[in-house]
C-alpha cells in the first residue's frame, strides 16, 4: 500500500445476494425506523436541538393531546428558525466532506469489539497472531482489501506482498507495528493519517477516511 499511490488495479467488484422472503415490519421497528432517519436529518439541519423536548412534542402531536406551547407561539418559533437557516451560508464541499468523515469515525467508533489505537485509527480483531511485531524501518508481508467508506474496493492483493513500512501511508505503519505475525485486523484509518486533505486523484477523495482488511503474514528486517 504505497504512500505514492502504487496500488494494484481498479477493482469493482458487485455481489449477487439471492432474494429472501422479508418479514412483516413490526409497529417498533417501523418507529424506530422513522426516529433514525427522522434523526439523521435533525442532526445536519438542527445540530444542538434539545432531544427531550423534540420527543415531548412529537408525542404530544402525535397522540391529539395538548400542547405545551401555543400554536401561534410554536408558528413564530418555525419561521424564525427558517429565516436563520435561509441566511447561513450553505457548508462548503470540504466542509461537507469533513463532516461526512467525522459521522463515519464516530459510527465505527461505537461498532463492538472496535479499538481505538493511536492517531485515532480503528481496529477490530478478524484473527489472532502471535508472532512478532514488525518495526518502523522493518518489511512486512501482507494481503490486504482497501475500501472506501461506501464499502467499493478501490485496491487488493490476494497474493501475499512484501512493504517496507517506511514506504506506506502513515495508518499502515502506526497498525502494523502494533500488529503480531499471523493477526487479520480490520482497520478504518482517518484521512490525516492516509491522504489527507490532498485526496489521491480521482481515486480517493479528499479527506476520506479508509477502510482495509490485512493479514499479517510474515516480518522482515
Amino acid at each position: 500500500m504505497s504512500r505514492y499511490l502504487l496500488f494494484s488495479p481498479w477493482l469493482l467488484i458487485t455481489a449477487a445476494y439471492a432474494a429472501e422472503p422479508v418479514a412483516a415490519t413490526s409497529p417498533h421497528d417501523l418507529g424506530y425506523s422513522l426516529g433514525a432517519s427522522l434523526g439523521e436529518r435533525l442532526r445536519e439541519e438542527a445540530p444542538g436541538v434539545d432531544i427531550q423536548a423534540l420527543v415531548e412534542g412529537l408525542q404530544q402531536s402525535y397522540e391529539n393531546k395538548p400542547l405545551a406551547l401555543p400554536p401561534e407561539r410554536i408558528e413564530q418559533i418555525l419561521r424564525e428558525r427558517d429565516a436563520q437557516a435561509n441566511e447561513a451560508p450553505a457548508p462548503s464541499p470540504t466542509e461537507k466532506a469533513m463532516m461526512a468523515e467525522q459521522r463515519f469515525m464516530a459510527a465505527e467508533r461505537a461498532k463492538a469489539g472496535v479499538h481505538e489505537l493511536a492517531d485515532g485509527i480503528l481496529m477490530s480483531e478478524l484473527a489472532s497472531g502471535n508472532g512478532p511485531h514488525p518495526t518502523a524501518d522493518g518489511r512486512v508481508q501482507v494481503t490486504y482489501v482497501g475500501m472506501l467508506p461506501d464499502g467499493t474496493v478501490f485496491d487488493q492483493n490476494q497474493q501475499p506482498q512484501w512493504f517496507r513500512l517506511d514506504s506506506v501511508i502513515s495508518g499502515w505503519r502506526s497498525a502494523l507495528q502494533q500488529m503480531p505475525k499471523g493477526a487479520k485486523w480490520r482497520v478504518v484509518i482517518p484521512s490525516d493519517q492516509a491522504y489527507g486533505a490532498d485526496g489521491a486523484g480521482d481515486l480517493i477523495a479528499p479527506y476520506t477516511p479508509l477502510v482495509f482488511e490485512i493479514s499479517l503474514l510474515d516480518v522482515g528486517a
